[in-house]
């Protein structure tokens, strides 16, 4: 299959190769720009755990001066890549819970006891409140902004490049990431060609911008996982 990657680029290149390996044409055309806030205050707790939901947190914790004593504290995160990416930037205790928001807050409170205190290592836009949901539970919950998304302004030209010529298919991992590819594509005079293809999401709150916009084939990975979403296209 013909396929337009819009996630962030470090993200898109390791999902590219995963793609061609199995013998698709992938185009990278990132929407959102993943940008590290390194002087973000982060507290001084103490901290019982850690929590991330992106591999991005781990990206943006590497090079921040307050990292250091907080590498020994365990660390949970919502998926496998996230898990590695803070293993990669040099925490020892590192737990994937496999899922999405509402998974990593019941394998939290599944393993740890309240009321315990949990630093949240965010970035600016999220989907789903983690805290609230810990919160219910009886932990308290610092979220700590480390990074942002920065959407682009326009479609790039490789992607308006492809649309023209015509796909068969865009990977979605993002809420925001769907609702600027339709804003973008809009914008371009592209807003046909776009909506299309056949639109692989990772979840259906990703999908509903696409949904909204009129896109009549939307198909959903079985997890919010990128290895489900890859698996749902080799089903195609």
């Amino acid at each position: 299959m013909r396929l337009l990657l819009t996630r962030p680029l470090s993200d898109a290149e390791r999902t590219a190769a995963e793609l061609r390996a199995s013998g698709h044409d992938v185009i990278i055309a990132p929407l959102l720009h993943i940008e590290p806030l390194p002087d973000t205050a982060i507290g001084t707790g103490p901290w019982t755990a850690i929590l991330v939901t992106s591999a991005n947190a781990a990206a943006a914790m590497a090079a921040h001066s307050s990292a250091a004593p907080l590498r020994a504290l365990p660390a949970f995160a919502t998926g496998r890549q996230s898990a590695v990416a803070m293993a990669a930037a040099g925490f020892a205790d590192v737990t994937s819970a496999e899922g999405n928001v509402s998974d990593l807050a019941a394998f939290v409170s599944a393993r740890l006891k309240p009321p315990g205190r949990l630093l949240y290592l965010a970035g600016e836009d999220r989907a789903g409140d983690l805290g609230e949901e810990l919160a219910a539970k009886g932990f308290a919950v610092d979220t700590v902004v480390v990074y942002r998304a920065v959407a682009a302004h326009s479609l790039p030209p490789t992607a308006a490049a492809a649309l023209t010529r015509g796909i068969d298919g865009v990977l979605h991992f993002s809420r925001r990431s769907a609702a600027t590819y339709v804003e973008a594509a809009r914008a371009a005079g592209l807003a046909a060609a776009a909506l299309q293809p056949v639109h692989f999401c990772l979840s259906v709150q990703v999908a509903e911008p696409l949904a909204q916009a009129g896109a009549a084939d939307i198909r959903i990975a079985t997890s919010p996982t990128a290895a489900a979403l890859t698996a749902l296209i080799g089903t195609t």
